[in-house]
This record gives C-alpha cells, structure tokens and sequence, in this order.
C-alpha cells in the first residue's frame, strides 16, 4: 500500500508508527512542516518537508500536499492530529483519509472558542475515518461529531521484547517512578504531595521505610521550576530526583530503577507510560484520568485513584510499599496483561485493519 503520512516528523509517535509500516512493506512518504532527523526515521523512508511553518502553515501548505498527493498517488493519507496537520488534511479534500486524534487536538481544543470547535468539526468530519488510541477519547470525538462513524481503535501499543522486567532498583531505597512532561496535565504536582505525605508517614517509618522512599521525576517541561520548588516546600526535595528529557531508547533501562509506576494525570489520552511500565513488570498507580483506568485492571496490575487527590494515590501507594508480594503480583499480571492487548505487532495489525477499512468508507463514498 502507497500511504502518505503528515504528521510531525520530531514525533515518537510519527517515528514508530512508520517503522512499523515501513517494516512491513508499505511504501512511505513522510510530509511534514515540522523538520525531520532522518536519523531518527527508518530507512527507505522519503521525507517531504512542506514550505510553511507555524499556525498558518497549516492552512498555506494545503495546496502544495494536494499536488503533492497528486504525483504520489497514494491509497491513504494516513494524518495526525486533528488541530494542525487536520486542518491541512481538510483542505486537500483528500477522499481517503485517516485522521489520528491524539488528546490535546480533542480534550482541549475545540473549547478555546466556537471557531476552534467549528474547525475541530470540519476536519473530523472531512476525513473518511478517525481513530483514536483509547475508547475514551474515542466518546470525546463522538460528542464532538456524532454524526461520524465510531472512531476506530488503535492503541499505541510496546514492544514487549524491549520493554522487559529488569529490576535493577537500589535494594537500598524504594523508588517511586514517573515518566512524563512537566506541564500541569499530567499532574506531578499531585504525585509530590502523595510522596510527602509518605515520608511523613508513620506506618511506614515503623515498618523500616525511613529514608528509605525516593521518588524518581524522568522528564523535563515549562512546569519543572515551579515542581522544583514544590518539592522544597514539601520537604522532599532531597528525596526527589527530577532526571529530566530522557530519550525513548533509554526509558527501558530507567523503568529497570523503579519499584513503583505512578502517573497522576488530570488529562490522559491513553497512557502508554503505563503500559511501558506494566510491560515492564511494574506495579503502577493511575488516576481515573482519560485512558489510563483502560491499561491499568484495577485490583490486578494495579490501582486506580481519583484524579488530584494526593491522599487517595498515597494510600494506593501506600499498600503497595508495605506489600512486596503485592508489589510482585501486580507486576507480573500487569505484563502478561500487555502482552494479550497491547503488544506493538497487534496494534500494528489494528492500525492496517483501519488502512483497509478507509479505503472500503471511501469507495462506499465515491458510488453515492
């Protein structure tokens, strides 16, 4: 199959979703006003970079990728984002598009004005299917467009050959983990007030945790400052490590160092973090935020609390340090629970479905 991707090329996201279509014998072509590291894209895949840049390249790029897919001749716009490369996708007029939502461009968005959820509209319902990585956002689109067909599911899923449980965690410490950007969404600051209310807490330091809990921040964003002083203020800064920007092919190894996976979203679209996590044979705290309770079997790979309630993921947190054996359980469930839905080749395999199922919408189109 001939696909087209736009999509920003400095993406994970974009990066592996054409490895894993490169790899499997599609012909690729990259288009992007976002530049590229070939570097970091897979080999035989050719990279259009399109002549405009910021908010309005959206818009002033459509007619160079409308001739641009003209020459190519693809069987797909593959397109991601609904926002920004979606309102390019739109103006194309491309029939057999695949449009990929992925949070912000759903979540946040449209309620910026009534133009941006007009527009947000426009382009969901221009294309010939959407797709989302978790149900959730899923019924965020619905409400925007019910008129559309179901969002089709295509979760980001990890390879469960790289993602393995390494336990190489300090025995010395208990290490409490989170990978995630520093923005106010994913709610460190929740996670900082659970970890204080844990040192401070007495059951743990009768039961030898004393200066024993760490928490571990891997990630850097505009918020680190003010989270930084958080920490001072909560008393946990020497306790904390915030590891900054951590590069995709090193989480494996940081994942190895924790004992504990926390991810305090207010807003999650899907939380691979936590999949990686479970994957890695973690146990892992999530809020009720977005898809995270989708990945997480509360009870069984781990526990789900209520969003910005740092009490409530301190006690989570909390029976998971008194108990190894908990600890042990939950992670061991949590892998084989990834590896029945979220394995990187199944997911693959959902996302060529959708490919085939666009070109069906299309042709279904095109005999009215």
């Amino acid at each position: 199959m001939k696909i087209a991707f736009l999509a920003p090329g400095t993406s994970i996201h974009t990066q592996r979703w054409l490895g894993a279509m490169t790899a499997r014998g599609h012909d690729i072509v990259l288009f992007t006003q976002h530049p590229a590291d070939c570097s970091l894209l897979p080999r035989g895949c050719c990279v259009r970079e399109l002549p405009h840049r910021g908010s309005t390249g959206y818009f002033r790029n459509a007619l160079q990728l409308r001739r641009a897919l003209h020459q190519f001749e693809p069987d797909l716009l593959h397109a991601h984002y609904a926002s920004g490369y979606g309102t390019t996708a739109a103006l194309t007029r491309f029939p057999r598009t695949l449009l990929s939502v992925w949070g912000s461009d759903v979540y946040d968005f449209p309620h910026h004005s009534p133009m941006h959820r007009w527009l947000i509209q426009h382009n969901l319902r221009s294309a010939a299917r959407i797709a989302s990585t978790s149900a959730a956002m899923a019924r965020e689109v619905r409400a925007l467009v019910p008129d559309v067909l179901a969002p089709v599911i295509t979760p980001f899923g990890v390879d469960c050959d790289v993602f393995i449980p390494k336990h190489n965690s300090d025995p010395s410490f208990l290490t409490i983990g989170t990978v995630k950007t520093l923005t106010p969404t994913y709610g460190i600051d929740i996670l900082l007030q659970a970890f204080a209310l844990l040192v401070r807490d007495r059951t743990l330091t009768a039961a030898g945790y004393g200066g024993r809990l760490r928490l571990l921040i891997a990630g850097d964003g505009p918020q680190r400052p003010e989270l930084e002083a958080l920490a001072v203020q909560l008393g946990v800064r020497d306790a904390t490590t915030f590891a900054g920007a951590v590069a995709h092919v090193a989480v494996p190894e940081l994942l190895g160092s924790f004992d504990i996976f926390a991810a305090s979203s207010r807003q999650e679209s899907f939380g691979v973090a936590a999949v990686e996590a479970s994957a890695s044979g973690l146990p892992v705290v999530v809020s009720d935020a977005g898809g995270l309770p989708e990945v997480v079997l509360d009870g069984r790979t781990g526990f789900v609390v209520a969003r910005g309630n740092a009490s409530a993921l301190a006690d989570a947190l909390r029976r998971l340090i008194l108990d190894p054996a908990l600890r042990t359980g939950f992670g061991s469930a949590g892998r084989t629970y990834v590896r029945e839905a979220y394995d990187w080749e199944r997911c693959v395999d959902r996302m060529e479905a959708a490919y085939a199922d666009v070109s069906s919408v299309a042709d279904m189109r095109d005999n009215r």
